[in-house]
């Protein structure tokens, strides 16, 4: 993993993380972006992830 990135977005009533992260494809060895949109408290567990 190379690169990680968070960006917060709010909206009217709930607050938002947009986190995106480099994963390298075992069989191509290509590396893709996994983007998601979830709760602040939830992104330390999807960084974490393989």
């Amino acid at each position: 993993m190379a690169k990680k990135t968070v960006a917060t977005l709010q909206t009217a009533s709930k607050r938002l993380t947009k986190a995106i992260k480099m994963v390298k494809s075992p069989k191509t060895g290509a590396y893709t972006f996994v983007e998601s949109v979830m709760a602040p408290e939830l992104v330390e567990d999807f960084l974490k992830k393989k």
